[in-house]
């Protein structure tokens, strides 16, 4: 295909799909955890790394990632202090992130360009050291999931069960934040800071809708995502479109298609059983009849 024929597509297709292995997966489990918003908040914290790092004449992508991090741990210390009130750590880290972008980047007059490909994405202009860290990031999980599997299914629908149960929940729950700033931040390259969550969650939330089981949903989350990221950066290259927004609106189109071909079956199904009951009621009168005629 001439799409591989360059050399910037080939990485953007490597750092495509290395993301979407592990940002479903992530996904599914910050679904069930009601924890959605996070994946935005610390976009927003990660956005502001960046600017500290331009600001400061650092790696921005390094310090993009480092930022992430505290930001997770920030998040997850704080939903400790409110565990009645879960929506206000998300709250209150990303109003924080989001104000202390905002202020670094008036300090730097040159920034907007640079900015740009971080709030909309630029994957065809993945470099290098992105696309290490991308791969670091996609090992680690994939170990991370699969070796903590069990207290990780427990801990996801009930942390108390999962704590009496002899789960070391607070030091698991620090690791999952951990890994959630470290996808995040390197998802960003792919879908930028405004539609990081749509990577994220979008796989997750057609997965959980059309799954019978856990399993069933990561695998589903896993190849929506990745058929998403790939049919994404294919038709962004042929049309001249932007890669982010193009992603995520196939995977939005995805839902949709998975919600509506959804309930016409359920619809269908209904349909059928009353079809058949009826049927079932018709020859249960037909037989009265023949027993009781003379």
């Amino acid at each position: 295909m001439a799409v591989f024929e360059y050399e910037f597509m080939q990485r953007a297709f490597w750092a495509g799909g290395l993301i979407g292995v592990i940002a479903p997966i992530l996904g599914v489990y910050l679904m069930l955890r009601r924890q959605v918003l996070m994946a935005d908040t610390l976009s927003h914290v990660s956005l502001a790394g960046v600017a500290l790092g331009s600001v400061m004449n650092l790696n921005p992508v390094i310090c993009g990632f480092a930022v992430a991090l505290i930001g997770a741990l920030l998040v997850e210390q704080l939903r400790r202090s409110y565990r009645t009130y879960s929506e206000v750590p998300v709250a209150i880290i990303m109003t924080s992130g989001l104000a202390l972008a905002v202020v670094l980047m008036s300090l730097q007059t040159n920034l907007s360009k640079a900015f740009s490909s971080y709030l909309f994405g630029s994957i065809v202009a993945v470099s290098d050291i992105q696309l290490w860290m991308m791969a670091s990031v996609c090992v680690f999980g994939l170990l991370f999931f699969i070796l903590l599997r069990r207290p990780l299914y427990s801990f996801t629908f009930d942390e108390e069960t999962a704590s009496i149960g002899g789960v070391q929940v607070k030091g698991l729950s620090f690791a999952f934040a951990i890994l959630t700033g470290m996808t995040v931040a390197s998802a960003m390259p792919i879908v930028g800071v405004l539609l990081v969550s749509a990577l994220i969650v979008l796989p997750a939330a057609l997965a959980l809708r059309v799954s019978r089981s856990f399993t069933a949903a990561i695998i589903v989350a896993v190849i929506t995502g990745l058929i998403g990221i790939f049919s994404g950066l294919t038709t962004s290259y042929h049309l001249n479109t932007p890669p982010g927004g193009t992603i995520a609106l196939i995977l939005l189109v995805f839902l949709l298609t998975g919600i509506s071909a959804q309930k016409l079956i359920a619809r269908y199904n209904r349909k059928r059983h009353r079809r058949e009951t009826k049927s079932q009621h018709v020859i249960r009168v037909n037989h009265s009849r023949r027993k009781t005629s003379p």
